[in-house]
């Protein structure tokens, strides 16, 4: 019979006082660039990883790298997804996908990325507000009124 308060369970997801972890329970030796993005939660699946890499969304040190580059500690990766691209830290290597509050201790997003990352995300949301096409509802409540006004409507 095995004693439960014996074993370590390296997989709960927060300490009593609910901080998250100070370190990864699966650290590896060696793992793939699209198996560490895919551990660390920027990617879905292995496959979607493996694809931005090819199409020269992922950067690693500030050049193009292939699938089956291995994933050093310290090294600089470059992810473009979608409008935001942001540049991360390695801080450990895993070849396991975890829960988020794990995954995001793989990595350490450098300051000037996320002061980046905010402002243009400010910039899309004012530019949106701005030159939508559509007309909000007020606007299309005008609309129409203006054709009632006219006959047409």
């Amino acid at each position: 019979m095995i004693d439960d308060d014996d074993q370590n369970d390296d997989l709960d997801e927060a300490d009593d006082d609910g901080e998250a972890p100070a370190r990864h329970p699966k650290p590896v030796d060696s793992v793939r660039l699209d198996k560490w993005l895919w551990a660390a939660r920027f990617y879905k699946t292995r496959n979607i990883a493996k694809e931005a890499i090819e199409a020269g969304h992922v950067r690693y040190d500030g050049s193009r790298a292939k699938v089956a580059k291995d994933v050093a500690i310290g090294a600089e990766i470059s992810i473009r997804r979608g409008h935001d691209e942001m540049q991360v830290t390695v801080l450990e290597r895993s070849d396991q996908r975890l829960g988020a509050p794990f995954a995001r201790l793989l990595y350490a997003e450098t300051d000037a990325s996320q002061t980046r990352r905010a402002r243009e995300a400010e910039l899309r949301a004012a530019a949106d507000e701005q030159f939508s096409d559509r007309p909000n509802k007020l606007q299309r409540r005008l609309i129409h009124r203006f054709k009632r006004s006219l006959g047409r409507g």
